[in-house]
């Protein structure tokens, strides 16, 4: 198996930091989440300007 972090190839049978090869991998990864240099895609809700805004959103009260 292949580390997604630093691409060596590694027994997982042995890893106790799956799917890394080590903590150290696994630390980096989450790392990378929390500093946003990984991210999921957004995908764009069509219709979201279609919605009215709610109305605490203009200061209305409800």
């Amino acid at each position: 198996m292949r580390c997604p972090t630093c691409e060596n190839d590694f027994d997982p049978a042995t890893s106790e930091a799956m799917p890394f090869c080590s903590e150290r991998c696994r630390l980096i990864d989450l790392g990378r989440w929390l500093d946003e240099s990984h991210s999921l895609p957004a995908v764009p809700d069509p219709e979201a300007d279609e919605r009215p805004d709610p109305p605490w959103l203009n200061g209305e009260e409800t």
